[in-house]
């Protein structure tokens, strides 16, 4: 049983449309969004509980349970905070019961240029060195420093991070675009890595009779959704193997649901339980319009 990827949902992007295959070489999207009002990202905790949602592997992963918890604070004038842990027990008839459990908390400055993260791991009572660094974006492609490590790592651009991603994805969802191609840095797994992804945007749902009950009421009823499906793949050219896919619906202002995560030789689906959700207005600063 491969061991659960350290790899936050950073954002927590996933979809529930109908199976549409990425291509096997994700090119870049031509396709431009047209003007409209900025995404403004809800500040909001929530929490999934997870399950076993399929197994594919002749290694079998029979059951698992888990749960994700994620809180999103920010706005563009001041950037961009995230806090997630992830514990997710797995078990198989040949290597037994496994347990992780991951923490990160990162921070996205408002323009999108700085990313820093922390995150720590540990499996089966074993702690991990923690992944904890700083990455830049700019016309010179990205730039990520690890502490501990004394060269840092670059890679062209242009690379979007979490928030830059998410709200990049509801901008085209908006705008009735169906694919979306971008390069995208989160600091996960050993923070070296860069990530080609192409995501598939469905057409906005117009019912939700199986929708998690913190989605079914209040503020959130009423916002607009997409299913979408967001496939990660390892930085380069050729036929490549997805490394995982994200399924869910994404909300207009940055919330999803119906979460699933393909791991490929297991699947976990990501049930909300819990959904605070501030509805406040974000405040505009000087110079900056949230």
């Amino acid at each position: 049983m491969a061991a659960l990827p350290r790899r936050l949902l950073a954002g927590l992007l996933v979809l529930a449309s109908p199976a549409l295959a990425a291509p096997a070489t994700p090119e870049p999207s031509e396709a431009q969004a047209p003007a409209q009002a900025p995404v403004v990202l809800a500040n909001h905790r929530a929490v999934y509980d997870l399950s076993l949602s399929g197994s594919t592997s002749t290694r079998a992963v029979e059951a698992a349970r888990g749960r994700i918890v994620l809180d999103f604070r920010g706005d563009a004038c001041r950037g961009y905070t995230m806090q997630t842990r992830q514990v997710t027990e797995l078990t198989s008839g040949e290597t037994g019961t496994r347990v992780s459990d991951l923490r990160s908390t990162t921070f996205e400055s408002g323009d999108a240029r700085e990313f820093r993260f922390k995150t720590t791991t540990v499996s089966d009572g074993d702690n991990a060195a923690p992944v904890d660094g700083t990455a830049t974006e700019d016309a010179s492609g990205l730039t990520v420093k690890l502490k501990g490590k004394p060269k840092p790592i670059t890679a062209s651009g242009p690379v979007l991070f979490p928030s830059a991603h998410m709200r990049k994805l509801v901008e085209m969802a908006r705008a009735g675009q169906t694919t979306l191609s971008v390069k995208v840095y989160d600091g996960s797994d050993d923070g070296r890595k860069v990530y080609d992804t192409f995501a598939v945007i469905g057409h906005e749902a117009v019912s939700g009779t199986d929708l998690e009950k913190p989605l079914q009421t209040g503020p959130i009823a009423s916002v607009k959704r997409w299913p979408v499906k967001l496939t990660y793949y390892t930085e380069g050219a050729g036929e490549r193997t997805p490394i995982y896919t994200l399924s869910f619906d994404l909300y207009e202002n940055g919330v999803s649901g119906r979460i699933k995560l393909d791991y490929g030789e297991f699947v976990l689906a990501g049930t909300m339980t819990t959904l605070d959700l501030d509805t406040t207005p974000p405040k505009a600063g000087k110079g900056c319009t949230p």
